[in-house]
């Protein structure tokens, strides 16, 4: 068996590279769990969408946070970093390889480099800040945010309306700025883990491969899936989860705003500016491992490279079985 001090695995890239399919993969020869590094599928009834794991996969190998929370409630990468630790701690103690598996990139380097203990949401001061901001417009509270707090105000566009809306909060409930707090962060992986990230080149074949899931999605049912969403009566345009890309543009078409055209087109455009934001993090960090998924025997020298580092554990000699 594995030691408890089983090295941390990382599968980054940006949407649509195939990260899932390969982790699946490395799933039959090593006994790894995985911990999922997504903002979206974290909550409950958000399953296409978010490329969610189907049932046979969490039949075959065991993942975390998924489901967890309902569209309603709010996560942070702050309580991430809190949760995925406990669960490599878990992981290692079963005898088996944590592998996280995602591209919610603030959620990796809240992992990997700490984060400030920031305040849980508050509620009514969201509710202010939102009204406030149907009033004036989001640059208008961004322009207030960099009178309060210049230094986060400059890394958040001024559309932003998550980040706008969370570093005010912070300056509101603590009395203190969002960038004074994270110069205190806390770093919640001990060590170093391996991390590599699919990067397919050149860059219209992730555009390709968007665009195709993206209509595959909405013969699979996105749209009823949104439209299930809406008619709860209790989600709003305003709440993280449905802030999410795709489901935001499936929800202005829900509202009336636009045609269903309109939306799918948006929601590929989306998808593309997501996928340019998660690569523009990726190429700045070099201690990143680029693999481009398209090369012929990709996946074979990736493994051979997790086998290096897994040096001395025992491969699986059969099926996974849970």
């Amino acid at each position: 068996m594995p030691p408890a001090t089983a090295p941390v695995l990382i599968l980054t890239g940006p949407t649509g590279s195939g990260k899932s399919d390969w982790a699946m993969q490395l799933a039959q020869q090593w006994p790894v769990e995985i911990i999922s590094v997504d903002s979206a599928q974290v909550f409950r009834r958000m399953d296409i969408g978010t490329a969610k794991p189907g049932p046979s996969a969490r039949a075959a190998v065991t993942h975390h946070l998924l489901d967890i929370l309902d569209p309603v409630q709010a996560y942070s990468a702050g309580q991430f970093a809190q949760d995925a630790a406990a669960l490599i701690s878990q992981i290692r103690d079963r005898g088996n390889i944590p592998l996280l598996v995602g591209g919610t990139m603030l959620y990796l380097k809240a992992l990997r480099q700490g984060i400030a203990q920031l305040p849980r949401a508050a509620p009514a001061i969201r509710e202010s800040i939102d009204a406030q901001a149907a009033l004036r417009g989001w640059p208008a509270m961004h322009a207030k945010l960099l009178l309060l707090d210049p230094q986060a105000a400059q890394k958040i566009h001024p559309n932003d309306a998550q980040r706008i809306q969370r570093a005010l909060e912070v300056c509101q409930v603590t009395g203190r700025t969002l960038s004074e707090l994270q110069q205190h962060g806390t770093v919640a992986l001990q060590g170093q883990a391996p991390i590599w990230a699919l990067v397919p080149e050149p860059r219209a074949v992730l555009h390709q491969r968007l665009a195709a899931r993206f209509n595959q999605m909405m013969e699979q049912g996105f749209l009823e899936e949104v439209r299930a969403l809406h008619k709860r009566g209790d989600l709003t345009a305003v709440h993280a989860s449905m802030r999410a890309v795709g489901y935001r543009q499936l929800w202005q078409y829900c509202e009336g705003k636009c045609t269903l055209a309109a939306a799918v087109e948006a929601g590929v455009a989306a998808t593309r500016q997501l996928a340019k934001r998660q690569l523009t993090w990726l190429r700045g960090d070099r201690s990143i491992r680029i693999v481009d998924p398209c090369v012929p025997g990709a996946f074979e020298s990736w493994s051979l490279e997790v086998g290096v580092a897994l040096s001395g554990f025992i491969r699986r000699s059969g099926p996974v079985v849970e």
